[in-house]
Order: C-alpha cells, then structure tokens, then sequence
C-alpha cells in the first residue's frame, strides 16, 4: 500500500507514535559576593536573549550575599536544583564561579551537564580589605576536587577583563590548568559590575 510523504499509514498494526520531543536547556545564574539576580546590568540582558532562545532561565538570590559562605550557598543551590542533565548549563558572576564549582563536586557520581561559563571567576584575589580577607579566607584556602568536577563537565569557557580590581590575570592560567577551560580576556571591562552586555556567552550555546 502506497503512503503519500507526510502522512501516517492507516495500515491495521501500526501505531503512531509521538513526535520527538528534545530536552529544553536549563541555564543557572548564580551572582556574585553582595550581588543578587539582578545586580549586574548584563543580567537582564542576558535573562532576556537565552528566554528567546526558549531556554529556562532561573537566577538565584543567594543566602547572606555580604557573607557569603561556602556551606550556605552550595547547599543552597543543592536545595534549589532537583536534578541536572547534558542540557543543564550554569553561569557564575565572581564568588558565583566557584559556587557553581563546589556544586559540581558534590554532585552524584557520573552527572554530567551542558557546561559552564564564568565571568570574572577567580580562586584568589587582591586588593582586599581586611574584612574581606577574612570573609574570602575559607573560599581561596579550601581545596577544590577538581577530577571530580570533570567528571561532571569537560565544557567551560571563563572571559576575563585585563583591568579586574580584584581578579589578577594570573587566575586565567588556574582555569586553563585545572579544567582545560576556554580563555577570553575582554578589554576595560573591570569586574563586569557596569557591563551591558557579554555576547561571547552567547556563542558558548
């Protein structure tokens, strides 16, 4: 029996089936030390351009954000997020970087996700006020399993600015070295607290 293209058969036996469905992205937003969903201005942008792409797009309001400690914001987000899978993907803004790092190497054995973007991530800092040394202190003095992290994720991409006043250029060799991450160094974008825009997340999807 002949089928015209594009139509079911009708022959008895068959059953249609559903068409494919595919997996929506999920993007996570975690914002930086002081900072909240909506504090950098390139937040809204980049809110706006993923949710016309139909990706579900959720930014956090982390717990203490002015003293930000490494127990309360990882199992923050382990409280937030029920599970993650390939089309899982997290952006993290400063302090938000390692966050998300420090979720990853909690997670379940063999997890994997989309990937990771960082903005302005770091694993030591300079120019720091005494206070903020102490409160910076547990961040850049506990260790951080980073094979275990790769077990969740081989896909990251940090962009940096080459006049940060808190992050040295030195932390661009730290993560290439430990997670083979791709580098974009941005001209005069300080710590990324004015920019409008940061098209190169864009391109990482």
């Amino acid at each position: 029996m002949a089928t015209a293209v594009g139509c079911s058969p009708t022959f008895p036996g068959f059953e249609s089936r559903p068409p494919l469905m595919l997996k929506m992205k999920k993007v996570y937003l975690i914002h930086g030390w002081g900072g909240n969903s909506s504090s950098e201005s390139w937040f809204k942008w980049l809110k706006e351009e993923l949710r016309k792409k139909k990706y579900k797009v959720t930014a956090f309001d982390m717990p203490n954000t002015d003293n930000p400690k490494i127990e309360a914001w990882v199992g923050y987000l382990r409280k937030k997020i029920n599970d993650v899978n390939e089309e899982t993907y997290f952006i993290g803004h400063s302090i938000g970087c390692q966050t998300i790092l420090r979720f990853l190497e909690k997670l379940h054995k063999h997890k994997k996700i989309g990937g990771c973007i960082f903005v302005a991530g770091w694993f030591d800092l300079i120019n720091q006020e005494p206070e903020e040394i102490k409160i910076a202190h547990p961040w850049t003095n506990t260790k951080i399993d980073f094979i275990r992290i790769l077990d969740h994720c081989n896909n990251f991409l940090a962009i940096f600015s080459d006049n940060d006043p808190y992050v040295h250029l030195d932390e661009v060799k730290k993560f290439r070295k430990n997670l083979g991450a791709k580098i974009i160094v941005k001209h005069g974008e300080g710590h990324f607290n004015e920019t409008e825009k940061i098209p190169e997340i864009l391109e990482f999807f």
